[in-house]
């Protein structure tokens, strides 16, 4: 058994298993006081409602919303808020693993578009080197800020706002300033994958699901997956530990990297064109849907349910709004932001708190 493995399968930082440790070397009469035990339970409650605190919310504002709008609980509707889903989804999957690694990525929004622009331009090759020709640029620029962050130590924010600004760059440069825009022809095999149903559900959809399977498996099934968790609780106890702290952070930033590129391919089959201007912001939407789903911007805790709850729920208060038809499309930024600024507080409470009583 590895030092990232525990008896009942759960996950722990190494942060963690210092605290543990610590814990243990107590003296007995404080480690079973009273005190110790209702702390014990207060912090259960607490990382109850850090974990699973956006899935509740999302099922008490679908409930709401379903007796509130007759039209919300329809097949139609439901399909169309998992299709609009689909894309931030996929890209907040690798953002959920930059976050837990202790990092943060700007650049999934112009890489989603450069994704676009790419795939636009190769689908006339074919099916396959649309999705490769994205792919591979894309996650060659996750690997290279990758490597800045993991093997030189550079600043994440400084590194991946440099790749921002590099790839809405280069987007615009391969359409000549948006002046050319590459079509995909509506018969091709690749824009129906687009626009394809499966079950009266968009194919994205699928691609959506099938990614958040995978990445569950990868971060709570394998070694890689759980060392993000040690990594972003301590990276200098990873590094004691024998983790190969700048590997793991690197491929966070190319599984990043990759999950946007195909989520902008997947946008450029819907749309059936690669537009450059596309993903405008969207890098602020994917680490406000991971941070709403529980995932600790400082690193070493997170979870893909929670991410998945947590895009979910903006895509539900902003078809709450259409619903309601008076409001402006605007309001839902607003809102947007409020809940991610409840949750980071809420956040910052529940780890204040629990510090108080480890201490």
């Amino acid at each position: 058994m590895t030092s990232l493995e525990k008896p009942n399968g759960g996950n722990r930082s190494a942060a963690g298993a210092a605290a543990e440790t610590a814990h243990i070397s107590r003296p007995a009469d404080v480690a079973d006081s009273p005190e110790r035990v209702g702390s014990g339970a207060g912090e259960r409650v607490a990382r109850f409602l850090q974990r699973q605190g956006a899935p509740i919310l999302l099922a008490l504002v679908v409930l709401v919303a379903s007796f509130a709008f007759p039209g919300f609980a329809t097949f139609d509707n439901v399909a169309s808020i998992l299709f609009q889903a689909s894309g931030l989804g996929i890209i907040a999957v690798g953002m959920t693993l930059v976050i837990i690694s202790g990092g943060i990525d700007l650049s999934v929004g112009s890489v989603y578009a450069l994704g676009g622009v790419l795939a636009a331009w190769a689908s006339r090759y074919g099916v396959l080197p649309a999705f490769a020709v994205p792919l591979a640029v894309c996650g060659l620029i996750g690997l290279v800020q990758g490597t800045f962050i993991g093997r030189f130590g550079m600043p994440p924010f400084i590194v991946t706002l440099a790749g921002l600004l590099g790839a809405r760059g280069l987007a615009l440069a391969l359409t000549d300033e948006g002046k050319t825009v590459y079509k995909v022809g509506w018969n091709d095999t690749f824009a129906q994958l687009g626009h394809g149903k499966v079950f009266g559900i968009y194919l994205p959809v699928y691609f959506m699901v099938a990614v958040f399977v995978v990445g569950w498996i990868y971060l709570q099934r394998t070694k890689s997956g759980q060392a993000l968790f040690a990594v972003g609780g301590s990276e200098s106890a990873s590094t004691l530990m024998g983790l190969p702290v700048a590997r793991i952070k690197i491929t966070s930033y190319l599984i990043c990297g990759l999950l946007a590129g195909l989520a902008g391919a997947l946008n450029a089959a819907y749309t059936i064109s690669g537009v450059p201007t596309q993903g405008v912001g969207w890098e602020l939407d994917a680490i406000a849907s991971v941070v709403i789903g529980g995932t600790l911007l400082v690193g070493g805790a997170g979870s893909l349910i929670g991410t998945l709850a947590g895009v979910l729920l903006l895509k539900v208060i902003l078809n709450v709004i259409n619903q309601i038809g008076t409001l402006n499309t605007s309001v839902q930024m607003v809102v947007s932001g409020a809940f991610l600024a409840v949750v980071v507080v809420v956040q910052a409470l529940l780890t204040r708190a629990q510090n108080l009583r480890d201490g």
